[in-house]
């Protein structure tokens, strides 16, 4: 049946940064399609909220304290998972940090630390499940509409990361698709509820809804919606794909 293949029922999944914002939705998102559930971040206090959140939805849930951008903790994140549901078929490559500083002021240990997290991290969980992913299994990382635009922010780390985190994701899928049968695709958010956006300053956030044509933030039920369908068998054909969700924000 064609609705089959929209299931995630019983799949193994792996979400990074899901001590909040979005790695929460996400987290709870594939719980409620049917998913068990790795969550790993820094916050690990944070993990024990988004834990609850997702048995509340019926399924198992594993919390792992780990730092994206130390390949040990990335190898320990698997192995972690590993241990506790045997397999991994989903990686969604949350995490995520921001700093917006002018570009002559922009000091090189904030530079790095975006990179460091953003592209490297994204890297090292790539690597760390792509060794342990069975044929028919699923990366997605996110990225985000600043990989291809700017939004006003001098934010210089962030974009470069972002527009790095699509190259990256193209050139896994190439790798991996055909020779491991993982297929690879990332998500670009528009603007969602975050901690990053409640940091914005005042006014800023209306400036950019004004070039949304569904002139709203989005829902995070509707990124963890089309991850979820990234991750399903109904995406079997897709990969190497960047995928906006974004309200129309990147026709403007």
């Amino acid at each position: 049946m064609l609705l089959d293949r929209f299931s995630v029922k019983d799949k193994v999944v792996i979400v990074t940064g899901a001590s909040s914002g979005l790695g929460v939705a996400f987290a709870v998102g594939f719980a409620e399609a049917g998913a068990d559930v790795v969550i790993g971040a820094r916050r690990v206090d944070k993990l024990a909220a988004t834990a609850k959140e997702v048995m509340s939805r019926g399924r198992r849930c594993a919390v792992v304290e780990a730092d994206v951008s130390e390949v040990e903790d990335c190898d320990r994140l698997v192995a972690e998972a590993l241990g506790a549901f045997g397999k991994v078929d989903v990686l969604i490559n949350n995490a995520g940090v921001a700093t917006a500083s002018p570009a002559t002021r922009e000091k090189p240990d904030d530079f790095r630390r975006v990179i460091e997290v953003n592209l490297m991290g994204a890297y090292w969980m790539a690597q760390a499940c792509g060794r342990v992913m069975s044929p028919g299994s699923s990366i997605l990382n996110i990225g985000s509409v600043l990989g291809a635009t700017t939004a006003g922010l001098p934010q210089a780390a962030y974009c470069s990361s972002k527009a790095a985190v699509i190259g990256l994701t193209r050139d896994l899928a190439q790798q991996w698709t055909g020779r491991k049968g993982i297929r690879v695709n990332a998500l670009a958010p528009g603007f969602f509820p975050s901690e990053m956006v409640d940091q914005y300053q005042e006014g800023y956030l209306d400036t950019q809804l004004a070039r949304v044509p569904a002139g709203r933030l989005g829902d995070p039920e509707e990124l963890a919606a089309a991850a979820v369908f990234l991750a399903s068998d109904a995406a079997s054909f897709v990969s190497g794909v960047v995928l906006p969700v974004d309200g129309g924000y990147l026709t403007s």
